[in-house]
């Protein structure tokens, strides 16, 4: 028995247990988009500094696949891509490529190197060079230092904070300012003191803290956040996903670190200044995010786009490099040319996918792909497993139906803008062959979005579906 047939029936089961689970942004949809269904829009930021920690080793999502699984046979995949690309509801620009995971070999192609618009599978570039230079144990600390009788908040990357006490097996929430304030309020009053000022350094990041050619309306609908080298729960006002944000992240957590001090016996005199920590102060509290590679799979189901721009510039000043929006495209674009990936010819405004103006072809995102499934690349393992699972989480957990033969044996990267659709990942054969697959359409007939990705999910379960010999 093959390893989809043993697992079918544990996949079907797992759907259902988690369906009320799984969150409203599943489809990463932006402002515009047309849809029959009630379409969740992108997602919030993600963050990151250069502070790094050994963490455990990670375990693999995807499993071995049996060495002697039968290759799909390029003609038949062939004819599947051919009929994708004449389906005139995709509209008159349709990119598609398979390439076989294992032999690298291409079973089926159309225009694989023309420069379309990705929307959010541009995130895989961003999730690959994080985990190939900083590293999937880096952790994004949040510090506190004390110089006499003046206290400093040091951000450092980590903008999906708590408020309150920290959560060990989160994400999001994973380091807690109220954690940061037990730790300084019990220094401050062991030195015998009970009032002190405030400060913030958040100067970490520096530049544009929302890059040009995202529209202003995505912000406001709160489709992304002001990056900054700290906030809470990624600058959400309320508790709902793509709530407004906060327009000064960083200063609107340091004052929640206050009203905290405060509540521990530590009174903060005045209002909190934003300035650079002095050298002379000491250390009196540090709290960790969570581990890079965790925050890269988070940032890939739930296609954050904040934290993209904030792990973006972890790799620019892991780079050394400073950590503004424009560094970081740079520093990712170089990180994935340097594992071999030809970028010539990708346009990259921003990092995320949401700004307007980004070009890359469906073969330097299969190239990325393929990386990620290299067993001589183990560090990239993470972004596939990352990836959202068909039907079950992330920006797929509404889409593939049970007749979808994809259904649990898809794994994706989701991409949505007005008249543009994608999806890009791997999938399983029936046959237990792991094949990588990118499909692009960037010319979507008004009001056919919704369509779009159900002709680009039955794609893939046909994939899935191949014995194709």
């Amino acid at each position: 028995m093959g390893w989809r047939a043993s697992v079918g029936a544990t996949v079907t089961t797992v759907v259902v247990l988690f369906s009320g689970y799984l969150v409203a942004d599943a489809l990463d949809v932006v402002p515009g988009m047309l849809t029959t269904a009630s379409p969740p829009a992108p997602a919030a930021p993600f963050p990151t500094a250069p502070g790094a920690t050994t963490g455990p080793t990670p375990e693999r999502s995807l499993p071995d696949l049996p060495s002697d699984a039968p290759e799909p046979a390029a003609s038949a995949v062939g004819k599947l891509v051919t009929g994708l690309t004449k389906d005139d509801r995709l509209g008159k620009r349709v990119g598609a490529l398979v390439v076989d995971a294992a032999s690298g070999e291409t079973l089926g192609a159309a225009a694989p190197d023309r420069a379309m618009i990705p929307a959010s599978t541009q995130k895989l570039f961003t999730a690959v060079a994080a985990l190939a230079g900083p590293g999937g144990d880096t952790t994004l600390p949040t510090t506190a230092v004390l110089d006499e009788t003046h206290l400093v908040l040091v951000g450092g990357g980590d903008m999906m904070l708590a408020a309150g006490a920290g959560h060990a097996e989160a994400v999001n929430g994973r380091a807690g300012l109220g954690d940061l304030a037990d730790q300084a309020a019990a220094q401050v009053l062991d030195a015998g003191q009970d009032t002190v000022t405030l400060g913030l350094d958040d100067s970490l990041f520096s530049g544009p803290a929302v890059p040009a050619d995202v529209p202003a309306a995505d912000v406001k609908d709160g489709y992304t956040a002001p990056v900054a080298a700290l906030a809470v729960d990624v600058a959400r006002t309320t508790d709902e996903e793509y709530a407004p944000r906060q327009k000064d992240p960083a200063m609107a957590a340091a004052r929640t670190f206050a009203k905290a001090l405060e509540k521990r016996g530590v009174t903060v005199r005045g209002e909190v200044s934003r300035e650079t920590a002095p050298s002379s102060a000491r250390e009196v509290g540090r709290v960790e995010s969570a581990p890079l590679r965790d925050v890269v799979g988070d940032m890939l189901r739930r296609s954050d786009n904040a934290i993209t721009e904030v792990v973006g510039r972890i790799v620019a000043l892991d780079a050394g490099d400073p950590g503004t929006g424009a560094a970081a495209i740079q520093a990712v674009t170089a990180q994935v040319e340097e594992l071999g990936v030809d970028m010539d010819g990708a346009t990259l405004v921003d990092l995320s996918g949401l700004g307007r103006g980004s070009r890359a072809t469906p073969g330097q995102l299969a190239a990325v792909l393929t990386l990620a499934v290299d067993p001589d690349h183990p560090e990239l393992r993470d972004v596939a497993d990352g990836l959202a699972v068909a039907g079950l989480n992330g920006t797929l957990h509404d889409r593939y139906p049970k007749s979808n033969p994809g259904r649990g044996y898809v794994n994706g990267k989701t991409g949505s803008l007005p008249r543009v659709t994608g999806l890009a990942g791997t999938v399983v054969t029936a046959d237990d062959r792991l094949l990588v697959f990118v499909t692009l359409a960037d010319k979507v007939p008004e009001g056919g979005a919704a369509g779009a990705r159900v002709i680009f999910d039955s794609f893939a379960g046909h994939l899935a579906d191949c014995g194709c010999r």
